[in-house]
């Protein structure tokens, strides 16, 4: 699920640890955050984010398992704007703040 959270005001980090989010990462412009739902780790909602002017970029998934590797490498992770992805949208707009519409 992608999100734009419109004219920004605190630190996008700031604004994610407040939803819960803990930093993984920095790859790029792309930051990436986890949010575990699991005491292992997993299932988890993983975004990633990236400023575009003062709007926020999130792209959110959840992963349901950590990803196999083997001759074929996969990724179990659930896409779209339904189920746990539609509710966990509706959860970051209050903790966020300002206009969050989805792409």
């Amino acid at each position: 699920m992608r999100l734009i959270i419109k004219n920004i005001s605190e630190n996008p980090v700031t604004l994610l640890r407040r939803a819960g989010y803990v930093f993984q990462r920095k790859e790029g412009e792309e930051t990436s955050f986890i949010r575990a739902l699991g005491t292992s780790g997993f299932p988890r909602f993983h975004a990633y984010a990236k400023m575009n002017g003062s709007d926020l970029l999130v792209n959110v998934h959840l992963d349901q398992k950590r990803e196999t590797y083997g001759e074929s490498t996969r990724h179990h992770g659930e896409y779209g704007n339904e189920g746990p992805l539609k509710e966990e949208s509706s959860r970051l707009a209050p903790l966020i703040g300002g206009e969050i519409a989805g792409i």
